[in-house]
């Protein structure tokens, strides 16, 4: 939480290895990530990450479902495998009907749903989400932070999310705000 401008995406796009650090490090599972390369970053980020962009950043020549399957495709899962597997999570998140769909043929809540199903499509270890629910009306919101739910209680997934909806904070175990580039534990509700 915290005011626009404030550093929460800056921080977070840190987090995930998506912007380099400056005056200090991000550690993943004792990995120093400045310290990788390229590769093994990226490699890091595809196998271990989910990430859901503010603006969702689908790619507009693939399918709504094609640009779920992304993650396990970049893995090398076969694409029926990868395709089974991301019309399971476009389901579960009311997009079933929407699959061979173009991104430019839905709506901007819909892409955000898809670019949540690309996020959790490979049961990653961390997902990384900045504003995932701004976009979306309620009953839409409700579902996507109960599909992070259901993740982080079925495998322990943790869930690292920017969001300006105190309803959506008001979710999470931990919270934290930030001010003019300075992050502080607001509570600990679990």
């Amino acid at each position: 939480m915290g005011p626009s401008g404030s550093g929460k995406s800056s921080l977070l796009y840190c987090l995930a290895g998506v912007l380099p650090v400056v005056g200090g490090e991000v550690r993943f599972e004792g990995l120093l990530l400045g310290a990788l390369d390229d590769d093994k970053l990226s490699a890091l980020r595809r196998d271990r990450f989910g990430f859901v962009f503010q603006h969702g950043e689908l790619l507009p020549e693939l399918t709504v479902e094609e640009n779920a399957a992304l993650p396990l495709r970049l893995a090398g899962q076969r694409k029926a495998t990868a395709l089974a597997a991301a019309g399971e999570v476009l389901g579960r998140l009311g997009l079933a009907e929407l699959r061979e769909r173009r991104p430019s043929q839905v709506s901007g809540g819909q892409n955000q749903r898809v670019a949540v199903a690309r996020a959790l499509v490979h049961r990653p270890t961390v997902v990384f989400a900045d504003e995932p629910t701004g976009s979306l009306d309620s009953a839409n919101a409700a579902t996507v932070l109960e599909e992070f739910l259901a993740l982080a209680r079925a495998q322990g997934t943790a869930v690292v999310l920017v969001t300006h909806d105190h309803k959506v904070a008001a979710r999470a175990d931990s919270r934290y705000t930030m001010s003019d580039g300075v992050l502080a534990r607001e509570q600990d509700v679990a």
